[in-house]
Formats: structure tokens, C-alpha cells, sequence
């Protein structure tokens, strides 16, 4: 017997938070502009690296943008969770576009070793500064809608990352213009390579968490099985499974033993309505789905999980 609260699929965690992720991408794209064109009068390769990661950053938000709106298409006899899933390969590409654009970054670093050219630090300055102020605002229009998805973190970090740059970028220029050691933007350049690293493999090892359908974070299935021990005639709980469709979305299921006694028509609706009251109150786990079976029955059941 299954019962099941709150089937509908409807706005996805990404989809709750778009206006935020189109204003970020409007920000974004107009500082890539005009980094990339302090870059081209200034010569500095450290501004054009984080003009570099900045369009990365847009293209993920915009894979974001594209990868909710997928999402929200309606589930159908073939997809029974719809596009939601859309999402977390959205999420993987971001990072696999991180991981790209740092290799590319440290590898020009590396060839500038040695020859590093003259830069114009006056220009290099104001539009790093842009960049930094640009980041910050975007950061705090993503703060809170970072913690509900993905791919808003996603973003989120690669908008923490971008202004870390942007102060890599005003450090190098600020010590090209006192000292003239033109080899720190080389090497300014090299560090935000090497901060994009970091960032892109914890993206990434949450996805692949998400796809292996891993138990969510926070979750611990004995807590769970000690609640559902706890409703009255429940007397055993075996093949439990708790996964993750996409950000904000936890879905969990579960054979119940009970007592044979329960098993009449209001007697198993007041448990079926106990289990999934608990579920949701104490797990944040609304998408819930119980067979309940007798007693008299577990024998022939087998259990293939715990």
C-alpha cells in the first residue's frame, strides 16, 4: 500500500531564484566588456584572466537560467520527475567549465614566465576595481538563494571567486605601479587559475553525490528509522531510500511493518498520516512514499536494502 504527500513538481529551487540569476548575468556580462577591453590597452594578462572567468561565470548562470527553465516542463509517462534532473547536469557543466578556463589561465601564466610585458597599471586598476565592485553586488543579490540550489551556488562561488580575483588583479597592479615588478601580474594571474580549482571540484563532488543518489546531506537514516519506530503500530522498517532529484527536492521511501491489526482502512490512514507528518516536520522531506505491510507478511518479503 503507497501513500504519497505533495506529488506535484512544480517551481524548482534554480526557478524560484531566476530574476536574481538574470540581474547577476546582466552585471556580469557588462563587466566582461570592459575588462576585456582594460585588458587589450593595458596589456595585462591577470585582467584578462578574470575577464576569462567572469564569461565563465556568465555562461554557467546562463546554463542555469536554460537548465531551469527546462526543469519546470511537466513530467509525462516517460519522465516521471520531468526535467528536474536538468538542473544537476546544468551544475555539471558549470564545473567542468571551471576546470577548463583555470587550465587555460595557468598554462598562458606559465608561458609568460620570464617575459612578462609591460602593463599599464592605471587602466589595469580601474577595471579590476569595476570588476570588484560588480562581484560584490552580485554576491549579495545571490546570498540567500545560494543555500536552496545548485546551481545558485554554483554561481555563487564563481561570483566569490571572481572577486578574489578582481583584488589578485588590484594587489598586481598596485605592485607594478610602485615597484614596477611587472611579473606580478603573471603571477596574479597564476593565483586565480589556482582558485578556480578548489571551487569547481566541490561543485563537482556535489553533483556526482546527486546523481549517485546519495542519502542528502544532513540526513542520517538512523534518525529516521528511530522516528518511524516510534509511531504507534509500526513494528519494523527495512528497504529505506533517501535521494536527491534536485536541489530542494528530497524524496524518500520505505517499507513499513506494522502491526495486521492497522491494516484496516482508517487504522492505516492515521499511520500513513503520522509518517509522513514526521517525515516532513523533522527531515524537510515532503515527497514521501510507504508500503505498509502486516506482521503476518515479513517472512516473504525480501529485503534488498537496510
Amino acid at each position: 500500500m503507497g501513500h504519497d504527500h505533495n506529488h506535484a513538481h512544480g517551481v524548482t529551487a534554480t526557478g524560484k531564484h531566476r530574476s536574481r540569476l538574470v540581474a547577476v548575468l546582466s552585471i556580469t556580462l557588462a563587466v566582461v566588456f570592459i575588462q576585456v577591453i582594460g585588458a587589450a590597452l593595458s596589456g595585462s594578462l591577470a585582467l584578462l584572466a578574470d575577464a576569462g572567468h567572469m564569461l565563465s561565470d556568465a555562461a554557467g548562470v546562463f546554463i542555469a537560467l536554460l537548465a531551469a527553465w527546462i526543469a519546470a516542463r511537466p513530467a509525462s509517462d516517460l519522465r516521471t520527475y520531468g526535467y528536474q534532473r536538468a538542473e544537476v547536469l546544468a551544475a555539471l557543466a558549470n564545473a567542468l567549465i571551471l576546470v577548463v578556463i583555470a587550465v587555460v589561465i595557468f598554462t598562458e601564466a606559465i608561458r609568460r614566465i620570464g617575459s612578462a610585458p609591460e602593463v599599464q597599471t592605471d587602466i589595469m586598476l580601474y577595471a579590476a576595481a569595476l570588476g570588484a565592485a560588480a562581484n560584490l553586488a552580485s554576491l549579495l543579490i545571490l546570498r540567500r538563494a545560494q543555500k536552496e540550489s545548485l546551481n545558485v551556488r554554483g554561481a555563487y562561488l564563481e561570483v566569490l571567486g571572481d572577486l578574489l580575483g578582481s583584488f589578485a588583479v588590484i594587489v598586481a597592479a598596485l605592485v607594478i605601479k610602485f615597484t614596477g615588478f611587472h611579473a606580478a601580474d603573471t603571477i596574479a594571474s597564476a593565483l586565480i587559475a589556482l582558485m578556480i580549482l578548489p571551487r569547481a571540484w566541490h561543485l563537482l563532488r556535489d553533483v556526482v553525490d546527486v546523481l549517485l543518489e546519495a542519502t542528502p546531506k544532513g540526513v542520517e537514516v538512523r534518525m529516521i528509522r528511530e522516528h518511524i519506530l516510534s509511531v504507534a503500530g509500526v513494528v519494523a522498517v527495512h528497504d529505506i531510500h533517501i535521494w536527491t532529484i534536485t536541489s530542494g527536492v528530497p524524496v524518500f521511501s520505505a517499507h513499513v511493518v506494522v502491526e495486521d491489526a492497522v491494516l484496516s482502512a482508517r487504522g492505516a490512514d492515521q499511520v500513513l498520516d503520522k509518517l509522513t507528518t514526521c517525515l516532513g516536520s523533522h527531515f524537510d522531506t515532503e515527497h514521501c512514499t510507504f508500503q505498509l505491510e502486516p506482521a503476518s507478511h515479513s517472512e516473504h518479503e525480501s529485503r534488498q536494502h537496510a
